[in-house]
Formats: structure tokens, sequence, C-alpha cells
């Protein structure tokens, strides 16, 4: 996939309404003091299984949360999940909603998320986000794009 400059990406429309069905506070992508609440309080199983309806990233969840695909139900039933888990998982909600900012559609973004990407020496976004360090790498990426550093 060709990088979909900025102009092009707003034109597609804004992906932000895809995350408003997770149930979280408004400005938990935006507002780090609410992003550290929300992970010192801890997600529910429940919005783990929305996240993963919402993105459509099973297996992606199934990496972050270091269980297998036929124990992820299990996580669905926890009223909340511990801290780092939490963080896991909200950071990678918050990275997805940065790339659906930037290409202006969350399913532009999730396309991307799949495509070898040169900056991260052809490595694909999705492969990265199970570690902050790949996390940082790519949200560099996705400012590079924004600011249209790459065409």
């Amino acid at each position: 996939m060709d990088v979909i400059d900025r102009e092009t990406a707003q034109a597609i429309g804004n992906g932000e309404s895809l995350f408003a069905g997770l149930d979280l506070p408004e400005d938990i992508f935006t507002d780090n003091v609410v992003f550290i609440r929300q992970v010192r309080a801890g997600i529910s199983g429940q919005l783990v299984r929305r996240a993963i309806k919402v993105l459509n990233e099973r297996d992606l969840f199934v990496t972050l949360l270091e269980t297998d695909s036929s124990n992820l139900h299990r996580f669905y039933k926890r009223k909340a999940l511990g801290r780092n888990q939490s963080e896991e998982v909200l950071d990678t909600l918050r990275l997805y909603y940065q790339a659906a900012n930037v290409f202006g559609d969350a399913d532009v973004a999730r396309e991307w998320m799949h495509c070898e990407v040169p900056a991260l020496r052809g490595s694909r976004p999705v492969d990265l986000v199970d570690t902050a360090q790949g996390r940082d790498m790519i949200r560099q990426v996705l400012g590079k794009i924004e600011y249209g550093e790459f065409s």
C-alpha cells in the first residue's frame, strides 16, 4: 500500500467515531492524566471484547494479553485487568486512534497497520504493537506522515 497523504486521508473522513463504542472517557486518548487514571483503575474484560470487535484484531489482543485464542474468552469475564495488561491494551487503542486521525479513516488506518512500512525497516506496524518500543516507533512514523515528512 502506498502511503496516503494527509489531505487525501482527511477527505475520506475521520475515524474517531469508531472508538466511541468502547465506552471509555471521551478524552482518554488525548489526555495523559485520564489515560493514567484508567490504567490504574484497570479495564474490564468486556472492554477487551468490544475492542476486539471494533478493531477486528483478535490475534493482536491474544498477543497483547499473552494468551492463546482458546483462552481469550476468560479475559472477557474479568472485572478489571491488571495495570500492565490494561496499559498494553489502552496504549494500543490509543495508537489505533492516532492512526485513524492521521489517515482520516479507521479502515485506512487498520489497512496501514497490516502493510510493510519502509520506515519500520519493512515491518508491519501490527507486528510491533506488542512492545512499548514498537508502539513508540509506530507513533514516530505516524507523526512524520502527519507532518508531511513522508509522501
